[in-house]
């Protein structure tokens, strides 16, 4: 299994009390994680599932 390579959210500024997300795409899924806590675990999303959550998160 390939390791996915996380990319903190450029929502996530430096100095707000640590409170950023991660992403990352592999196989078809995107990825979510806290970034504090990166080995707490992950979402897994289709494609399709994440563009649902940032259309409901723009609202």
């Amino acid at each position: 299994m390939r390791t996915p390579l996380w990319r903190k959210s450029s929502h996530s500024a430096e100095g707000t009390s640590g409170q950023c997300v991660e992403v990352a795409a592999l196989s078809g899924s995107v990825r979510l994680r806290d970034s504090k806590n990166p080995d707490a675990g992950h979402l897994i999303l289709t494609p399709h599932a994440f563009r649902t959550l940032l259309i409901n998160l723009k609202r």
